[in-house]
């Protein structure tokens, strides 16, 4: 069998493959590592650590596995795979490996930031070659997330704690950006696919302020930090997105776990991008705001993804497999457990502890069920 590092193994046929495995891998890690006691060190100190990690570490993978996997559909173009994905996967790994030490938060700034500029650029290749317009907004967005986590750093090392804070929430917020753009996208498709019917079409710009808005917000917390007003477009881009959902919404997707954990997801979100638009003004909204998109809308929307994808792409049935619903539930544990340390913080510990737990068994019986498909050829005989 071909080696894993040959650039012909099967993992690097598409982007999806390897980045879904590892940012699974570490997510479970690196949640049980913060809920447990691990609290960064002296470059990356308190918090700053764990949430720098699963916004640009957990989260920032699995966007841009989807996104690398996504716009070969979309354009018509070959995948980034072989060589070049290897190389992208070997700068998130780098960051991820300095990010533990000290003396590696210089390898994570360069490494990280990269990562991001490079998928963006290969992005670019694919959408500019097929002049796939309604792309563009992607490809910049995805620039723009590597530059929240460059701006991060930089006030980082110029020692400017006021400024970390923001740093951080534009970066979440990006997220939540694609979140936006993608559920847009696919939460309809695959409703009427799954459940048979017709589509319910999404209006252009609806789909496109999904994503801008929440750059809006991104752009604002770094350059502007001050001016709370701009965290407004959360609560516009929220509010629209609750009306799309409702719009999308059927009865029987409560019976199908691959659809109800897709809307659970984007709910979550875009109740979390309102609760910090209005977090601006009534300060107690934010932290609810932050984690209900960071656990909620992140922890479920990436794992129904990876789980729905990856089926496809790996030539599979689109059926759910056991134990993926179990994984799902846990999930939603996670975050129900999640708000409680909020909202109930005289058992604040508890609650960090049962949410990191449930949160890490999910991506880990996700990485069970799905890393031997992930590692192997299509069972359909296709490329990818």
């Amino acid at each position: 069998m071909t080696s894993l590092l040959s650039p012909q193994h099967p993992v690097w046929a598409m982007a999806f493959r390897p980045l879904y495995i590892l940012a699974s891998l570490f997510g479970a890690a690196a949640i049980i590592a913060w809920g447990f006691g691990f609290h960064g060190h002296s470059a990356l100190p308190g918090f700053f650590w764990h949430a720098h990690e699963m916004i640009w570490g957990y989260a920032g993978a699995v966007v841009v596995a989807f996104l690398l996997t996504a716009v070969a559909t979309w354009t018509g173009q070959p995948p980034t795979r072989g060589a070049l994905l290897m190389l992208i996967t070997a700068l998130w790994l780098l960051a991820r490996l300095g990010a533990l030490i000290p003396q590696g938060i210089w390898v994570t700034a360069l490494s990280g930031s990269l990562f991001f500029w490079l998928a963006a650029a290969d992005m670019a290749r694919s959408v500019m070659v097929s002049r796939n317009r309604r792309n563009y907004i992607a490809v910049a967005a995805l620039f723009l997330l590597g530059a929240t986590h460059a701006a991060f750093h930089w006030q980082l090392f110029s020692d400017n704690a006021a400024a970390l804070r923001p740093a951080l929430w534009a970066g979440l917020v990006m997220v939540a950006g694609f979140i936006g753009l993608v559920g847009m996208r696919v939460i309809p498709f695959f409703t009427a696919r799954r459940l048979g019917g017709d589509q319910v079409n999404t209006p252009p710009m609806v789909i496109v302020a999904a994503l801008a808005l929440p750059m809006v917000m991104a752009v604002g917390l770094i350059a502007l930090p001050e001016a709370g007003w701009l965290l407004w477009a959360g609560v516009l881009c929220g509010a629209s997105s609750l009306w799309q959902l409702c719009r999308w919404w059927r009865r029987d997707v409560v019976t199908e776990p691959l659809l109800w954990i897709l809307y659970l997801g984007f709910a979550c979100c875009a109740l979390g991008l309102a609760a910090m638009g209005i977090g601006s003004h009534w300060p107690r909204f934010f932290s609810i705001g932050v984690h209900l998109i960071s656990v909620g809308g992140i922890g479920l929307l990436t794992l129904g993804m990876m789980a729905r994808t990856a089926l496809g792409h790996t030539g599979r049935p689109m059926k759910l497999v056991a134990p993926l619903t179990l994984a799902f539930w846990l999930m939603a544990a996670a975050t129900l457990l999640r708000m409680a340390a909020i909202v109930l913080p005289a058992a604040y510990n508890v609650w960090i502890y049962g949410s990191s737990l449930c949160f890490a068994a999910a991506l880990l019986l996700y990485v069970y069920r799905y890393a031997p498909w992930l590692l192997t050829p299509r069972a359909d005989g296709k490329a990818g």
